[in-house]
């Protein structure tokens, strides 16, 4: 479907879904060009505080693995860590509206 056209119910239900069966949020990213935390930028888990959970993306441009700060995976990773926040409250608005758009509408 293209980007254009209304999202259908079942669209909107299978991003729930995808929400759902994530790890719980908030994701948090740490990226080595921000925080110069001596490593590989990653997306920090919530959890058990006893145990690091984290999320590592690995870009590989023309076949070679780019490391260390990187201004388009830093925002990669800003973006991704910032969904499992932002989609959740994205599909709450999308369902609030539509809900608005059919009180308002006139009766048959």
């Amino acid at each position: 479907m293209g980007t254009d056209e209304p999202l259908s119910e079942d669209e909107l239900s299978a991003i729930e879904r995808r929400v759902a069966a994530a790890s719980p949020g908030p994701w948090v990213g740490w990226l080595e060009s921000r925080h110069g935390i001596g490593g590989s930028s990653f997306i920090e888990l919530p959890g058990d505080v006893e145990v690091d959970d984290e999320l590592y993306l690995t870009r590989a441009t023309g076949g070679r693995r780019v490391g260390g700060a990187h201004a388009q995976t830093d925002a990669d990773i800003d973006f991704i860590a910032g969904a499992r926040q932002d989609v959740p409250r994205l599909v709450s608005e999308v369902r609030r509206l539509r809900a608005a758009l059919e009180e308002a509408r006139p009766a048959d």
